[in-house]
């Protein structure tokens, strides 16, 4: 028993100890560049707008995509970021763009909110999604770390699709 709380708490120290920052990462004037990731969601509805990386392989298609995002601190913990996306869906060209704001509670918990649009070659319609993410940044370094979140998706097009997309979302982040 003591063996398992000591395992317990040595755990949770080393994840509080490699987590832990002096908002230095997020003060007014840094900038961030984030690559992320996700999981969840279905086909090409749930990556139609993606500024990530992903590789999905489903009913004999491939959809891959590559983005990545920036941003620029305008107060203390408060950025405010766009990004730009590529995707393929079988030979139909995907360009994403995303603009939004973030913001980290005590400087470790970041919440998103943005707008996700695309430009998807010979559809009439193009998607457009309010995107809600929340999540934890462990910061591996003065420069780097790593946030797992969820992410919710809502589309704000009536023809596209009425269902929002659920996200589990790994981020990789640069800041400067």
């Amino acid at each position: 028993m003591k063996k398992s709380l000591f395992t317990f708490f040595a755990a949770i120290g080393f994840v509080a100890a490699v987590s832990a920052q002096d908002g230095a990462q997020t003060a007014k004037g840094s900038w961030l560049i984030e690559a992320n990731t996700g999981f969840g969601g279905e086909g090409i509805t749930a990556h139609s707008a993606n500024t990530g990386f992903s590789l999905i392989s489903t009913d004999n298609s491939t959809i891959w995509g590559i983005g990545a995002e920036g941003g620029y601190f305008v107060a203390d913990d408060l950025a405010l970021k766009a990004g730009l996306g590529y995707s393929d869906f079988d030979g139909l060209t995907v360009f994403s763009y995303k603009v939004g704001a973030k913001y980290y509670v005590i400087s470790a918990i970041p919440f998103q909110i943005d707008i996700t649009g695309a430009s998807i070659q010979d559809i009439p319609e193009n998607p457009l999604w309010l995107g809600l993410q929340g999540g934890y940044a462990f910061f591996l370094s003065d420069h780097i770390s790593v946030e797992p979140g969820l992410r919710y998706n809502l589309s704000l097009n009536e023809d596209f699709t009425d269902e929002g997309i659920f996200e589990f979302r790994i981020g990789f982040a640069l800041y400067f």
